[in-house]
């Protein structure tokens, strides 16, 4: 650490860094930054730089307001949409108490404790996503796509193709690597697809990826945004998550000849996503809009299964590459892009590593298209549904213990608090819909 510590100094002073911005997220996943110039710099990674947690909501009462920010060197990029001489340079930033603890209310803390968890137990998380997200002519209330393109559509269907170019240069420059990149099946809709890596790594990578799409989209006078559902009728936007578990090198979920090419913490893994998923969404999908998109009829899961080639499975285990077993992953299908990545790994992880030391049975294999079930199809084969609404997704949450203990307490207690609110928000809203439908004849 001493050593990447000398490097951002070295580089701040070669490149004539003006401003760094120390970033971190509150609780909901917002990012949150303030500006230390390099005269700063060495007393920020000495000590800390000291800010009013009060200030952010869900962070500390007023009484409790005094906090620091530690920024972790290893995440030093020099921001590439700065061109004007002022060079501007980020880093992550762990939050502490003046007394030099972890402070409970932060997001990324939060996962760094889980993910010592599962290094206590061996394993190294890892995670691949799937970004999806929209692409609209400005933020007002009536969304103008700006094209009628499909799935893969490439030019004069894809007129955003140079955007996501764009924004793809961008993401390279601050070491973020994308695997892939294409028009998605709605209208202005896109996909970006992140190399994967270690979780904590991925939770910073999606954060600065959300906010560099917004700022390419800027310069080009256009809006991008992660919300999940913002057009009816159409696919809204997912956020898949590709998992997997390593010790050492050896991927952990792969077992040559064992069952669908799974390793018994494999299937433990997928067995405790399974019974833990209903207590996890309100979490993965922690807005209203989200289960706009949790819907029937649209590429997004419904129901509480797994399977190996079934899009319509919230949990689906691909097929890896020829001649690459390593490559054995899972994908969990149901989280949303404008969730809290800090949170939304925690408590995946948890509900896997449960299903792991618990010995959870892995259930049958639902290989058919459960959108096609009849509700006592589902019934017989044991499938149960996500919830449908935040409210129901909220009430899971608030009686799990695995949920309550890999957010700590400060972080659960407020999570319900402010999303509780949110919904008693939603339920007020005369929407457009209820006035077009019953005005005219009630």
């Amino acid at each position: 650490m001493a050593k990447q510590e000398e490097y951002v100094l070295r580089t701040v002073e070669e490149r004539g860094i003006r401003f760094i911005r120390l970033w971190f997220t509150d609780v909901l996943g917002y990012l949150k930054s303030f500006a230390i110039t390099p005269a700063e710099l060495e007393t920020a990674f000495e000590e800390g730089m000291q800010f009013d947690g009060s200030a952010i909501d869900g962070f500390s009462r007023v009484q409790e307001a005094d906090m620091l920010a530690r920024p972790d060197p290893t995440t030093f990029q020099i921001l590439p949409w700065r061109t004007d001489d002022a060079g501007v340079a980020r880093m992550f930033c762990n939050l502490v108490t003046p007394d030099g603890g972890p402070f409970e209310g932060d997001p990324r803390s939060v996962l760094a404790r889980n993910l010592r968890r599962a290094g206590e137990m061996g394993y190294t998380f890892y995670v691949g996503p799937e970004v999806e997200y929209f692409y609209f002519r400005d933020a007002g209330p009536e969304p103008q796509v700006l094209d009628r393109g499909g799935y893969f559509d490439l030019t004069p269907m894809d007129v955003a193709q140079e955007h996501r170019r764009r924004t793809i240069t961008v993401l390279e420059s601050l070491g973020i690597p994308v695997e892939l990149s294409h028009h998605e099946v709605s209208p202005s809709q896109h996909e970006l697809d992140l190399r994967y890596t270690d979780a904590l790594t991925m939770a910073d990578n999606l954060m600065t990826t959300r906010l560099a799409v917004k700022e390419v989209a800027m310069e080009a006078g256009i809006y991008a945004t992660f919300m999940p559902k913002p057009l009816e009728g159409v696919d809204g936007s997912g956020l898949h998550l590709h998992l997997s578990l390593f010790e050492g090198d050896q991927n952990a979920f792969y077992e040559p000849g064992g069952e669908y090419g799974l390793s018994a913490a494999g299937r433990g893994f997928i067995a405790g996503l399974l019974t833990h998923a209903r207590e996890i969404t309100a979490v993965t999908n922690q807005w209203v809009n989200s289960y706009k998109r949790l819907v029937s009829g649209f590429d997004a899961p419904t129901s509480v299964a797994w399977a190996r080639n079934n899009q319509s499975a919230l949990v689906r285990v691909p097929t890896p590459k020829a001649g690459k077993p390593t490559s054995t992953r899972v994908e969990y299908r149901s989280p949303d892009p404008a969730c809290n990545p800090y949170l939304t790994f925690s408590v995946i992880l948890a509900a896997g590593l449960a299903g792991i030391e618990g010995g959870y049975d892995l259930p049958p294999e639902i290989p058919t298209d459960i959108e096609a079930l009849t509700d006592q199809e589902r019934a017989a084969a044991g499938i149960r549904r996500l919830p449908d609404t935040l409210a129901e997704a909220l009430d899971a949450m608030e009686r799990s213990e695995l949920v309550a203990a890999a957010l700590g307490e400060h972080v659960f207690e407020w999570f319900l608090r402010n999303k509780r609110s949110e919904w008693s928000r939603y339920q007020r809203h005369v929407s457009r819909y209820e006035l077009s439908e019953y005005l005219p004849i009630l």
